[in-house]
């Protein structure tokens, strides 16, 4: 599982094992009395409707809370290094150098300011384009 994956976890409540294969349900056959001409008669839907799509998660709100479960001294919305704290993921160079690859950030030198920011951006777009609601001026 990549640095990602687990980011995402975290941020959305996923369990770190993939959870198994939903079982596809046969509908039951249903036994039609009446008429064909009786009005208050119809059979069932054949293709029920879809179920809604879940809403997205709020990151900004779940990392304020995670950082105000743990004292609220976390600079998560700028550094990468503190965001992967906050969510007691490995920060360290090498963890960060395998992210830049995952997301193909290639900004500034591994470890520098420059990749740094770039790596926090481009987690943030990730997380907007896995489901969550993330501002734009954590994405841009």
């Amino acid at each position: 599982m990549g640095l990602f994956s687990k980011i995402t976890d975290r941020i959305f409540g996923r369990k770190a094992t993939p959870a198994p294969p939903a079982e596809t349900k046969q509908p039951k056959a249903v036994v039609f009395t009446g008429s064909e001409n009786d009005p208050k008669v119809s059979p069932p839907a054949r293709n029920p409707a879809p179920a809604a799509p879940a809403a997205p998660v709020d990151v900004e709100a779940v990392l304020t809370g995670i950082a105000q479960e743990k004292g609220g001294k976390s600079d998560w919305r700028h550094s990468i290094v503190d965001l992967l704290k906050l969510l007691d993921l490995d920060s360290s160079l090498d963890a960060r150098k395998e992210l830049a690859t995952e997301l193909g950030v290639n900004a500034g030198a591994h470890g520098s300011a420059e990749q740094n920011i770039a790596l926090h951006k481009a987690v943030m777009r990730k997380l907007a384009e896995n489901g969550g609601k993330v501002p734009a001026e954590l994405r841009d």
